[in-house]
């Protein structure tokens, strides 16, 4: 009785998708970047909207030329906000991914999401305390450059543990945020574009291409 004949090309894929499940985490759902994404664009709109009641039409423009003593008023009214778009964007992050692993029969807090969890975190929390900083020194019009670039840094820190589009969309944000240098009255506008735009187009490009059935 003859064995069946072995297809080479079917065993290598086998032994690549086995190697790729080892060296990197890829539970991550595309669901959850366009989760994040939109939870950006809610925030940029409330942002906007308190920023004109307080400055009225002018609104983010006004921020940029703001006194210390404006700045120290709006700052912990900004940081609720930020800290409820981290919130809710974690919050949509770890559903979708938590499902998407559930399904792959894979665990959520494995060594590979231990470790691309801590790759992102240092870079996010180092960028935020140092655009706290320059918010509160005056250097408003580099706060949204700052947040786009460590955030894109860290995205490229992670992406060795993930998915190749996560670097695709930590090198956007890193365009993004160099662009708003030179742009900064468009501040507002490339964070929404960024976190929002940025966010939910890489994500329903990793649904479609990964979890689409």
């Amino acid at each position: 009785m003859t064995k069946p004949a072995v297809d080479p090309l079917a065993q290598l894929t086998e032994i690549r998708a086995i190697m790729e499940r080892s060296s990197r985490f890829i539970s991550l759902s595309g669901l959850s970047g366009v989760g994040a994404g939109v939870v950006a664009l809610v925030g940029s709109g409330v942002g906007h909207l308190y920023l004109k009641r307080e400055y009225g039409t002018q609104g983010f423009l006004r921020l940029l030329e703001s006194t210390e003593s404006e700045r120290t008023l709006v700052l912990p009214y900004l940081l609720l906000l930020a800290c409820g778009m981290i919130t809710a964007a974690l919050a949509v992050a770890a559903f979708f991914t938590f499902r998407r692993a559930r399904k792959a029969g894979q665990p959520l807090w494995s060594t590979l999401g231990r470790r691309l969890a801590l790759s992102l975190m240092i870079p996010l929390v180092a960028g935020g305390l140092f655009c706290i900083a320059l918010f509160l020194r005056g250097a408003v019009s580099l706060v949204v450059p700052g947040l786009l670039l460590f955030y894109g840094l860290a995205l490229l820190n992670a992406s060795k543990y993930t998915l190749d589009e996560i670097r695709w969309l930590g090198l956007t944000q890193i365009a993004l945020g160099l662009l708003t240098i030179l742009l900064p009255g468009a501040g507002l506008l490339f964070f929404a574009l960024g976190f929002g735009l940025g966010h939910i187009g890489y994500g329903l490009l990793m649904y479609n291409r990964y979890e689409r059935s």
